[in-house]
């Protein structure tokens, strides 16, 4: 649905003003994303993102401790470790855990990630080669990312909660966010923008929390649950005030949720 012309003028410079204050690299070290920032090697960085995305639940103090114990296991050099670890070196994983992901959903993905990197040296590849065209989201690439994902013929059944799909409806928002610190870029220095086939227009907003919140209050979601479709609402409404880069509204909503505690009012 389009947005009312003044009403799209109003939150346009709202948000604006509010990505701009932090889309700032003081925004980097109380959140996940300062897990992959601590690399430097393209594989390290997408290794660690994913790994940082996928546990990325609960407050964000404990997110980044159990990341930066999960980095630790890994000698601190993610990619060497999928590519060199030994049998021995794999029972150091052994223990992990983090709300309800733990060893037995790790030894998967070290498994899924060895066996990828081996023949890829790119994660982007898992998502574009599910895209249609240039113009299409990247719902496509997430479901092609799920598939493949669990190809392997040992995938554990209960690890399949990790990785979400549109495809089962899920609004993907760690996913989501992890492909936003993959693609987009500007000059910030917040996002990476490490990838180049899949373009920041092409991005579909990460509906946490508190970007829900914020979203509802501010008439850019209507939907009442929080699913795929939801996601897509709010992605299509950012693309009216913003249609190349809509989702680096995303820093704009989750700062006003969690920094600001926004109650509506733009």
């Amino acid at each position: 649905m389009s947005l009312p012309a003044k009403r799209r003028a109003e939150l346009k410079a709202f948000l604006d003003q509010k990505a701009e204050r932090y889309n700032q690299p003081d925004f980097i070290p109380n959140d996940p994303i300062c897990i992959p920032h601590a690399f430097s090697n393209p594989a390290d960085i997408e290794i660690s993102g994913l790994f940082a995305a996928v546990l990325a639940w609960g407050r964000r103090a404990t997110i980044i401790a159990k990341c930066r114990e999960l980095m630790a296991r890994m000698d601190g050099a993610p990619h060497a470790f999928l590519l060199n670890h030994s049998e021995e070196e794999l029972k150091g994983l052994l223990g992990f855990c983090h709300r309800t992901f733990n060893d037995t959903d790790l030894l998967y993905f070290i498994h899924f990630l060895s066996w990828y990197y081996r023949q890829h040296n790119s994660l982007e590849w898992a998502f574009w080669q599910g895209m249609q065209s240039d113009s299409a989201s990247v719902e496509g690439g997430l479901i092609h990312f799920h598939e493949l994902f669990f190809s392997l013929p040992d995938a554990p059944q209960r690890s399949r909660k990790h990785i979400a799909t549109p495809a089962r409806n899920s609004a993907c928002k760690r996913l989501n966010m992890y492909l936003r610190w993959m693609v987009r870029s500007d000059d910030k220095g917040v996002d990476f923008g490490l990838w180049k086939n899949i373009q920041p227009h092409q991005l579909v907003c990460p509906c946490d929390v508190h970007v829900e919140r914020v979203a509802r209050s501010l008439g850019l979601i209507t939907r009442k649950d929080s699913s795929w479709q939801t996601a897509m609402e709010l992605t299509g409404h950012l693309r009216q005030l913003d249609p190349q880069d809509p989702v680096r509204y995303d820093f704009a909503l989750f700062g006003l949720g969690i920094e600001e505690g926004f109650a509506g009012g733009a």
